[in-house]
């Protein structure tokens, strides 16, 4: 019995070893028309991994600016609301709106149980001078609790300091003039030395560098004026230093026009003790802000749901580009068929003379599903180098081009859908064309010239 097996599996090998010879065979005789013929699998093939990795890439990019943000803390921002009609409120020029030193006192831990920690920002656009150089940054005022809830590393130096980590009172408690630069102010301050222990001019007071922070993507976050945030183009200095330096009211010239805006606080991160009272937690802050406001200045973000909800969009864009792409495939796989339908009718009268010789109709129908199968794995593999080449080469062009940014990761389980689906596609469409030519008559193939 075993004989017999082996002698089975032998034969059975012998046929698919000659079947591929002659598919290879076939497939070099008509290059153009094979090359034609797998075009279709190959942009195909190419289509599901570029699009997936392109598309994780974005998303996962996505997921991962907001779990950064934290997914037990709750975010308050300062929002501008509409301008009022009233006549006295068109003739100010001095926005006064947002969050207030009050709120924050609200939100403590001794006030909320369920919060564990709390950080204060001041966001707002500042001229950053060193010798001739000058730089448009962003100004964040926080405290050294910020570094907790934000991923970031230092390139150099330190972050902000509290009093327990010295033997005196930390840079908030003694309004320090230091600050932390984002690599792109480091970078363009001070292009050839190192920026750590120099100074730089803020509202024509000089300030320390006692830090420099490795470079971040920019991504965007939930709305607001943080919509679109590059941190590298952030400087950080205490919050209680920029009370007594800058005060509460910024004034902002843009043009012929002016404008100013009085607000205490930009945005207050709470963080949660538990991941399960993050949303009650949300919910008792708006109570709060509700309760205290008489306008709607303010806004609470949950990076939780946001979190959920960008995951149940990430299975359904993903779901979506696999079926976009599975269709090219689809679209090649009737190329396929229409040149094996071609290549039966062309070797009519070789089916002919194998039948004569004592071929099986299955004989005929591996061989020919077997040279389809062999287009399609060819046209995959193919479709896998285009794909990767794409996948890792367009984000270096967009870089070194368009000195843009480009999200890319990529999906092993794509390279196997898609061989797998390609040689699917061989063995589905091939078998039509395979079967037609098993049924064909010996003798009628054998007067065809």
């Amino acid at each position: 019995m075993l004989g017999s097996f082996s002698s089975g599996f032998t034969a059975f090998w012998v046929k698919w070893r000659s079947g591929f010879v002659l598919a290879l065979r076939s497939l070099w005789l008509h290059k153009l028309r094979s090359v034609l013929s797998v075009l279709g699998i190959i942009i195909g093939t190419a289509a599901v991994i570029a699009l997936m990795a392109f598309g994780k890439g974005s998303m996962e990019d996505a997921l991962e600016d907001i779990r950064r943000q934290g997914t037990t803390n709750v975010i308050i921002r300062s929002v501008k609301p509409v301008d009022d009609s009233s006549g006295s409120q068109r003739r100010s020029w001095v926005a006064n709106y947002g969050l207030t030193w009050d709120d924050y006192d609200r939100c403590t831990p001794a006030m909320i149980g369920t919060v564990v920690g709390q950080v204060p920002m001041r966001i707002f656009p500042n001229e950053v001078r060193h010798l001739e150089r000058v730089f448009n940054a962003r100004v964040v005022a926080t405290t050294e609790a910020y570094v907790r809830i934000n991923r970031f590393e230092m390139a150099a130096g330190r972050f902000l300091v509290d009093g327990e980590d010295q033997k005196d009172e930390g840079d908030a408690q003694r309004y320090r003039n230091v600050v932390i630069l984002g690599a792109h102010v480091a970078e363009r301050l001070f292009p050839f030395e190192k920026a750590v222990g120099q100074t730089v001019v803020l509202s024509k007071h000089q300030y320390l560098i006692v830090g420099v922070i490795k470079e971040r993507v920019a991504r965007g976050t939930t709305g607001g004026e943080q919509s679109q945030e590059d941190y590298n183009k952030d400087v950080y200095i205490p919050i209680q230093t920029c009370k007594v330096r800058f005060g509460s009211r910024i004034r902002i010239v843009q043009g012929s026009s002016r404008t100013a805006e009085e607000v205490q606080l930009h945005q207050i991160t709470l963080t949660i003790n538990d991941i399960a009272n993050v949303r009650s937690t949300g919910e008792l802050v708006r109570s709060l802000l509700e309760r205290y406001h008489t306008k709607k200045d303010w806004e609470v973000a949950v990076p939780l749901d946001r979190l959920e909800a960008a995951e149940r969009e990430r299975n359904r864009f993903t779901g979506l580009l696999v079926i976009i792409a599975l269709i090219s495939l689809f679209v090649g796989g009737i190329g396929i068929m229409n040149i094996m339908l071609a290549t039966v009718t062309e070797r009519t009268r070789e089916i002919g003379i194998r039948r004569a010789l004592g071929a099986k109709r299955r004989d005929i129908t591996l061989q020919f599903i077997i040279e389809a199968v062999v287009q399609t794995s060819i046209g995959g593999l193919l479709g896998i180098a285009v794909g990767l080449a794409v996948a890792f080469g367009l984000p270096v062009v967009a870089r070194v081009f368009f000195a843009s940014y480009l999200p890319v990761r990529l999906d092993v389980f794509a390279i196997f859908l898609s061989l797998g689906f390609a040689v699917a596609v061989g063995m589905v469409f091939g078998w039509y064309p395979a079967h037609r030519a098993s049924r064909l008559d010996p003798i009628e193939a054998l007067r065809h010239v």
